[in-house]
């Protein structure tokens, strides 16, 4: 696994020891991310279930000002660190050893306001749908923030959803990734929107 472009291009990321997480391969994360910048201009960044670290950090490269990284595994908090610090990322980024919904309600005290966020929960918990409602009620998503779900080919999330509209999907093998846009006004007003990126 490597950062693949941006200020970080080329830098190696270690992968965490063991069977229990599932790294975003480099081709998906190029696609990933292919679908919704390639790059950015600023903004805080969310890596929930952030595994390796490796898709906050490469947002981070692209021009993400910032991001927060979150994952329960102890193993993966210090891969997470050690991966920051090689791609030279340490000043802009916060890792903490969490739960996601705790997490959340931490992170709201702070009032962080997230333009990106990538959610990539293990499989067998299906929950991606709830954990983007629980950021939108907590005002935590600037509008028109971006929403990257990686979830089981085999599941399906709603298209449309409590101000969240997907405007783009792809399949990998196993692995789907789903990308919402969070417009809240459109869940008040009942109408719909297309998402031009």
């Amino acid at each position: 696994m490597r950062v693949i472009a941006g200020e970080a291009k080329g830098r190696p990321l270690k992968a965490v020891p063991g069977n229990h997480t599932r790294p975003t391969t480099d081709k998906v994360k190029e696609a990933m991310f292919s679908m919704i910048g390639p790059f950015f201009d600023g903004g805080i960044a969310l890596d929930l279930f952030a595994g390796t670290g490796g898709l906050g950090i490469e947002a981070l490269s692209r021009g993400v000002e910032r991001a927060v990284f979150i994952d329960l595994d102890r193993h993966s908090i210090e891969v997470i660190r050690r991966n920051v610090e090689a791609a030279g990322m340490t000043g802009r980024a916060e890792i903490y050893k969490n739960e996601a919904e705790r997490a959340i309600k931490l992170l709201q005290k702070r009032e962080l306001s997230f333009s990106l966020v990538f959610l990539d929960p293990p499989y067998k918990l299906k929950n991606a749908d709830a954990l983007m409602l629980e950021l939108a009620q907590r005002g935590m998503l600037e509008e028109d923030a971006i929403i990257v779900v990686e979830h089981e080919s085999g599941h399906r999330y709603a298209e449309q959803f409590g101000g969240f509209e997907q405007y783009k999907q792809s399949q990998y093998g196993e692995t789907t990734v789903s990308v919402y846009a969070y417009r809240p006004e459109h869940n008040e007003t009942g109408g719909t929107s297309h998402v031009i990126l």
